[in-house]
């Protein structure tokens, strides 16, 4: 389920699911798992009175089944479906690394590339940002304190207005050495992602992504999400019950955190392309990088969701890498 964990709503105003089933599993016991998948999640969304979602289920780095169930808001009758658009809040940020990658591939970019050289504009106290790189920007290992100044963003403050203060932070661990998730160091990420590839953020995820995966219906920004005929709308629960809010513009301005939205079939092509099957778009080389454990996320553990089938949980650069089962 993608979740926003910078916000208290659900993100996109329903549910994603994704589920990639491990390349060794025969092909009668995948086809059986998505065959009983649909009605599974609809019992899930309709015990939790959820207004509706969308799943997609990858084997072998193939798309074997996807759907939908449900209604794309409250008070829009009209069914979800797997081609409806979801702001997809903080799985933004593996099309950040993801896109580095690719800038890495090609020679332009480094992960140890230091803040200095594309971000002079962040200063920390006692000038702790000179120890910092993009691999520690892209890897929430930066040291800072969790969401450092996120609540100046939930005040509608721009990030241009929000990056002085954090001249008055300093880290609590060395640079990749422990968790701290943020969001507004993602911009200083995307710095480094224009200053590489000539142009801004948005096009090179548009040309380098979105377009050779045929994301059709991937996009940028409040604007788009409100412009595209199917999309799903943000809820949040309160005093037991889901109600629909309006979608609001405060993450969007930090596009490489937070800024995107897709629909389930956008978002599988993605995960395809995890699994090694766009090698043209993000190589497995780089895939692996992405992919390796780097901080421990040892909270996660606990989480209510999955702390029964989680045996580790760490963060990549951008992914989140948990292990199931022992």
């Amino acid at each position: 389920m993608i979740h926003d964990r910078s916000r208290r709503q659900l993100a996109g105003g329903l549910p994603l699911v994704l589920a990639a089933l491990l390349a060794a599993s025969p092909a009668p016991a995948a086809e059986g798992v998505a065959a009983g998948f649909d009605a599974s999640f609809n019992a899930v969304l309709d015990d939790a009175g959820v207004p509706g979602g969308a799943w997609a289920i990858i084997d072998d780095g193939e798309l074997l089944d996807a759907g939908a169930h449900g209604v794309r808001a409250l008070d829009d009758p009209r069914a979800v479906g797997t081609s409806t658009v979801f702001r997809i809040a903080s799985l933004s940020k593996t099309f950040a690394a993801g896109l580095a990658a690719i800038l890495v591939d090609e020679g332009v970019l480094r992960w140890d590339e230091p803040i200095d050289a594309f971000a002079p504009q962040l200063r920390l106290k006692n000038d702790a940002q000179r120890a910092l790189q993009l691999q520690h920007l892209l890897g929430q290992s930066t040291g800072l304190v969790p969401n450092a100044f996120d609540n100046l963003v939930d005040d509608g403050q721009s990030p241009a207005r929000i990056m002085p203060n954090f001249r008055t932070l300093a880290p609590g661990c060395a640079p990749g050495r422990c968790y701290g998730y943020q969001n507004i160091v993602f911009a200083f990420a995307a710095n480094a992602i224009e200053k590489a590839g000539g142009k801004d953020y948005d096009s090179l995820v548009d040309e380098r992504i979105f377009t050779p995966l045929a994301m059709h219906t991937a996009s940028f920004g409040r604007d788009r999400l409100l412009a595209s005929p199917d999309h799903a709308l943000p809820h949040v629960r309160h005093a037991g019950a889901w109600r629909r809010v309006e979608v609001d513009e405060n993450y969007y301005r930090l596009p490489a955190a937070a800024g995107i939205n897709a629909s389930v079939l956008d978002l599988a092509e993605w995960l395809r392309a995890q699994m090694g099957r766009h090698p043209d778009v993000v190589s497995p080389e780089q895939v692996a990088v992405l992919t390796r454990e780097r901080v421990a996320t040892p909270k996660d553990l606990g989480h209510r969701y999955w702390k029964e089938v989680l045996s580790s949980a760490h963060y990549g650069l951008g992914w989140r890498i948990y292990r199931i089962g022992t």
